[in-house]
């Protein structure tokens, strides 16, 4: 039968996206009281009614042997570990795992811990910004178990907990920013929610690796509005760019009439170049404008 190994913090180291953060004081004193507290008194015993349990326990196994090892021997996966508790206090060695172990029947309890990354979603949260408009924002949340023993120990559902905590910290990061904030520096309001939720999780054993901004919806009338002002301006832009491309056209109409003005036969080869555009165009009408002097000299 293999060993069992000891799942050690190191392994995973703790490190944030958003920067080194050094820790705070009540929070590795809980960790402390939620690892060490536990091994300490395990070591002190059980009692003696305990070790009496635990004797007849051994005896147990001994007598219903080889049927008792379907009971006795777990086995973790490799994204698991095992928090055993015997008569209620946690064994020496921390979280067990992965491979095979041997446990007690009736007095050891097994605790199983994923510490595969898990998602959840933040219901959409109806948000009064700095400069009082209401928004729904959603967002969603990557995050670990690090530490099993101080999960199992320290708060009931590791998720669950993650999830409300995540959605108060969400309203609160949003009500001290303005739309424009929101609608621009997701990135930044991701990072800092991210921070935040490292710190109230950490006594947790709980580790958040990313947070996103899904989606950040407005009211209706806003919608409209915003439209409308988005339709003004290029509207705006569009007579501008338009009023320049007159001015300019005009600049170069009469640079072309003085040119024209300079030499009078310059008119009639502009027709004749006229002409030749027609014709390539295959009309069957061709309009062959007559000079005017040839008029008056006709009447002469």
């Amino acid at each position: 039968m293999a060993t069992s190994t000891t799942y050690k913090d190191e392994s995973r180291p703790f490190a944030s996206n958003t920067g080194t953060r050094p820790m705070n004081p009540t929070s590795i004193q809980m960790s402390n009281l939620s690892s060490e507290d536990p091994r300490q008194s395990a070591n002190e015993g059980v009692g003696a009614c305990g070790w009496i349990l635990v004797i007849l326990s051994y005896f147990l196994v001994a007598i219903t042997f080889p049927f008792s090892l379907c009971v006795c021997i777990k086995v973790v996966q490799e994204y698991e570990r095992a928090v055993i508790l015997r008569l209620g206090r946690i064994l020496p060695g921390g979280a067990k795992g992965p491979g095979l172990f041997f446990i007690l029947p009736c007095i050891d309890t097994i605790i199983k811990v994923d510490l595969r990354t898990a998602t959840f979603n933040v219901p959409p949260q109806e948000v009064l910004t700095r400069d009082s408009v209401t928004v729904s924002v959603d967002a969603v949340v990557y995050s670990r178990v690090y530490n099993p023993v101080i999960s199992v120990t320290n708060v009931k559902d590791t998720q669950y907990a993650t999830q409300l905590l995540a959605q108060t910290t969400l309203r609160n990061i949003l009500g001290t920013k303005s739309l424009q904030e929101i609608l621009c520096d997701r990135e930044i309001i991701a990072q800092s929610m991210q921070g935040h939720l490292d710190e109230g999780t950490e006594p947790w054993g709980v580790k958040v690796e990313r947070v996103e901004i899904k989606d950040v919806r407005l009211p209706q009338s806003m919608q409209r509005s915003m439209a409308a002002e988005a339709e003004a301006s290029r509207e705006a832009r569009a007579k501008v760019i338009a009023a320049e491309g007159e001015q300019k056209a005009s600049r170069q109409l009469k640079e072309a009439a003085d040119v024209i003005a300079e030499s009078p036969i310059a008119l009639q080869l502009r027709y004749l170049q006229t002409l030749t555009h027609i014709s390539a165009e295959k009309n069957s009408t061709i309009i062959f404008p007559i000079p005017v002097e040839l008029l008056n000299l006709v009447k002469r």
